[in-house]
């Protein structure tokens, strides 16, 4: 049998995207840093987020149906290190310069890429529940460098501008 910490130090080494996901409804907005991301298919297009269900924004998530995936570029470290600390939702957001697309959940402006999506199936396994998101608008920037979480620590991948 599979040891959880044994688990945890093979995926450290599985290189992924940082994103912070976002959410906003009745009751405020709420973010949250997350490697857990992926494409599930192109017709129509779709997400797969992964959210521990022990966060304090779960409810929000689940409560408000929608989220938008915005994936951070190599500028972000300290975005992705404020959605994941123990600041209030609002302190976080106090932290970029965000605005809204199609449902109304934050989207960050500078952000590598942002997928604005509804939640369509939301499914729990053990800790986790993951959201099966459609997507409904994207905006995408010009940056060309991505963070990315590899071996516990934050390196960027991309085109290096030359000067």
């Amino acid at each position: 049998m599979v040891q959880a910490t044994d688990f945890r130090n093979a995926m450290s080494l599985l290189t992924s995207a940082v994103s912070v996901v976002t959410t906003a409804g009745l009751s405020g907005r709420y973010g949250f840093t997350a490697s857990a991301v992926c494409s599930v298919t192109d017709t129509p297009p779709t997400l797969l987020v992964c959210m521990n269900q022990a966060s304090s924004s779960h409810v929000h998530f689940v409560e408000n149906k929608i989220l938008t995936v915005n994936v951070l570029g190599a500028q972000h470290e300290h975005i992705s290190k404020v959605f994941s600390s123990k600041l209030s939702p609002e302190e976080r957001f106090k932290h970029g310069i965000w605005t809204e697309l199609e449902t109304g959940a934050p989207v960050l402006n500078d952000a590598l890429v942002s997928f604005d999506c509804e939640l369509d199936q939301v499914q729990q396994v053990g800790t986790h529940t993951i959201f099966i998101c459609r997507i409904v608008a994207i905006q995408q920037s010009q940056q060309d460098q991505s963070l990315v979480y590899f071996n516990r620590a934050y390196h960027q991948v991309g085109q290096m501008e030359v000067v």
